[in-house]
């Protein structure tokens, strides 16, 4: 058997954690620069606040009925999401659990008698919920796929299941598909969602009972295929190692306001190479190749905006490196190749790929040793910017005033990982 464990409304329930009168009262979360709506309680979900949708179209709605609003707070959701999964490997074993998303992991079941599901899944939702504050729903069943349409079920009557589902037998199962839309299936879109409805086929329990043959030919080959054994409660996607290495690494941003000025593209590229950078250092790695980008701004016919074309450009580099500051030099010369006077911009981004090992990296045999690894000097700017924060040590190419950041109006402290944003009991 298989378990997920999905943190409801995670980012509302993370605000909440450190702000307990807003138990039981509806809260919104924003998107960057505070543009749309990307998570909602169950209250404000109740009041008819949208998801997904601007923030300016539900503003009446939302200062109408008090609703509490928040604008993203990453580093307090990266956080507590760390907390949620620490607590998951210590209740059911690090080998048991995959790490899905940053509020969701799944875990392995196969060594508990089957007796006791309910009484496990009740200690891990509990335990869950006691260490760290956030409030999870919990789905179990024989595959990934029918745990989460357990997942499902759990949260659609809260009360009735004190949010936890277990599809335990034959014939909870197919219920449970007879009951849902194949739109609601994990790993189903809204194009294949469509598709399957224009074929006749509305539910799961409808398309658990059609062919092989037919599942392959109209639902991608093998990813179809493995869909329709899940359903039947065969396993086919089986629990994964966690990624111990990126291939690739990317730092993009919108900015706060649109932005015109080549010096404030430099120092946005410069500052997300240098956040590209310490995450590349992390996993001990060094890039070979570097592609910037930006996304204009158009302004069309009509009254509204919308993005232009994205522009990029990218160069292979002579050696792997890891160096921030060998990373932002040629990252410079590739704004300037991109860059057009008179456009406005809205967003930007760097990515590095090309990844290998920072210990296979050939020095070069006609530079000195000091010239050759600069991985004590990166090491030490690491350190003081992990204590000290607020990248204390930062290269100049990346600007002081930094008009150009996201906006974040309405953020709440980073109260886990800041001394001065510390919460307060008083």
């Amino acid at each position: 058997m298989i378990a997920i464990v999905d943190c409801n409304s995670f980012y509302c329930s993370c605000e909440r954690v450190f702000r307990p009168e807003l138990a039981r009262k509806p809260v919104v979360v924003l998107s960057n620069n505070d543009g749309c709506i990307i998570s909602r309680s169950d209250e404000a979900k109740s009041m008819g606040v949208g998801m997904a949708v601007a923030y300016h179209q539900n503003k009446d709605l939302i200062e109408a009925n008090g609703i509490s609003v928040f604008s993203s707070n990453y580093i307090l959701y990266g956080d507590m999401s760390r907390r949620v999964m620490d607590t998951l490997r210590t209740v059911a074993g690090a080998n048991n659990v995959e790490v899905y998303s940053v509020d969701e992991a799944f875990i392995n079941l196969d060594h508990m008698p089957p007796d006791l599901l309910p009484q496990v899944a009740k200690e891990i939702k509990d335990t869950v919920e006691t260490w760290t504050g956030i409030k999870v729903s919990i789905g179990v069943a024989p595959t990934k796929t029918l745990s989460k349409l357990a997942n499902i079920l759990a949260k659609k009557e809260k009360q009735k299941t004190q949010c936890i589902m277990l599809l335990d037998t034959e014939e909870k199962i197919i219920n449970a598909l007879k009951a849902a839309p194949v739109k609601e299936l994990w790993g189903v879109g809204w194009q294949i969602a469509s598709k399957l409805t224009s074929l006749g086929i509305n539910t799961a329990w409808q398309l658990r009972n059609m062919n092989e043959e037919w599942v392959r030919k109209n639902l991608g080959g093998v990813v179809g295929v493995r869909l329709l054994k899940e359903l039947k409660g065969e396993e086919a996607i089986g629990m994964e190692e966690p990624l111990e290495n990126k291939k690739m690494i990317a730092t993009t941003r919108m900015f706060g306001n649109p932005v015109t000025e080549l010096q404030d593209i430099k120092e946005a590229i410069a500052t997300y190479t240098s956040r590209a950078a310490e995450k590349l250092r992390r996993q001990y790695s060094a890039a070979s190749v570097i592609n910037i980008f930006v996304v204009p701004k158009e302004k069309p016919a009509g009254p509204s905006f919308r993005h232009g074309p994205t522009v990029s450009a990218y160069t292979v580099l002579p050696t792997a490196t890891s160096s921030t500051h060998e990373l932002i030099k040629p990252a410079m010369h590739l704004v300037d190749r991109i860059f057009e006077q008179g456009r406005s911009y809205k967003k930007a981004g760097v990515m590095l790929s090309g990844l290998v090992p920072d210990s296979s990296i050939q020095a070069n045999l006609f530079l000195p040793p000091a010239k050759n690894n600069h991985r004590l000097l990166m090491n030490t700017v690491d350190n003081i910017n992990f204590a000290m924060r607020d990248d204390t040590l930062k290269f100049a190419s990346s600007g002081v005033a930094k008009n150009w950041k996201m906006r974040q109006e309405l953020r709440s402290p980073r109260y886990t990982t800041r001394w001065d944003e510390l919460y307060e009991v008083k």
